[in-house]
Parts: structure tokens; sequence; C-alpha cells
């Protein structure tokens, strides 16, 4: 009996111990974590800043570089401009995608960033299939966060100079 009773009272002590220390686990929807800039969240595809044409062209090097083979771009050239390549469609299968960030770093002319959107489940699995106007929405509606992606990564420079010289494909 004696044996008994201590055992409870040190569990009771135990317990008593942990139930006034601070919480670890976040309330999800309520409460959001803050997300380091170098996150491998969904892909999206940004444009030139100056007049807003897409920046991709066509040169599938992300398609190459993607090892889950999860890209898939049909590049043709461009009807007003003749010797100019552009990604006629565009599509990216995030059921696939392992987010190891290579169609990123393959981009020459970065138009493929991460974002930090983590949010996009859905209960239909085509859905997760993004087209081109999917991935320019979520480029455009998480654009700062794709800029602070190619920063860390070395991608592009935040200052004015790298803005003025950077080499922009015709």
């Amino acid at each position: 009996n004696w044996m008994l009773f201590t055992e409870i009272a040190s569990a009771m002590k135990l317990t008593f111990r942990h139930m006034f220390h601070r919480p670890v686990t976040f309330q999800y929807p309520r409460e959001k974590r803050m997300i380091p800039d170098a996150h491998r969240g969904a892909l999206g595809l940004l444009r030139y800043e100056e007049n807003g044409e897409e920046r991709c062209v066509g040169c599938d090097l992300c398609e190459a570089a993607c090892p889950s083979r999860c890209i898939k771009v049909i590049s043709e050239e461009n009807p007003q401009k003749p010797l100019e390549r552009w990604a006629k469609e565009f599509y990216i299968d995030i059921t696939k995608c392992v987010f190891c960030g290579y169609c990123v770093e393959a981009c020459p002319v970065n138009a493929l960033a991460m974002t930090k959107m983590y949010e996009y489940s859905t209960p239909n699995k085509r859905d997760l299939i993004f087209d081109k106007n999917k991935l320019y929405e979520i480029g455009e509606r998480h654009y700062e966060d794709s800029k602070k992606y190619l920063v860390v990564h070395n991608q592009e420079k935040e200052d004015e100079y790298y803005q003025q010289y950077h080499y922009k494909f015709p």
C-alpha cells in the first residue's frame, strides 16, 4: 500500500510541475509561425517590374533541372518578335514536387521563385497541377516573398546598381 501511494504522489508532483509551463504548440489556424526568407514554399512565376512583361523565355532549363520531373514547359517563337522565344504553356504538378529549388537556380532570368505559401490543400488532386496563369497569380500575390527568396539564395541583389545593369534577355 505504501509503495502505491508514493508512486501516485510522485506522478501527481510531476503533473503539477508541468501544468504551469508555457505551452509550446501553436494554435495553427489562429496563430501562424514566422517563416524565414529562405523557406521553400509554392513556386511562382515573376514578371519584370518595369513593364510587366513575362520573364520566362521558355528555355526549358527548369524542366531539365527538376529531379522529380514535375515541370512541363512548352515553348514557341514569339509571333510579334520573330527571334524571341517564350513559354506558351507552363505546368507544375505540386503533388510530385520535392521543393528542392533546383528549378529556381537553373533559371537564367529568375522567372521562377519560391514563396512562403504553404497552404494549398484541396479535396481535388487535379487542382494541384498549377498552370501558367495560376503560377503568375501566385507570383504576383507573393511578390515580396519571392524577391526575398532570390536575394537570400544569391540569385538577385537588392541594390539599385544591380537592377540597372542586370542583363535581360531580349
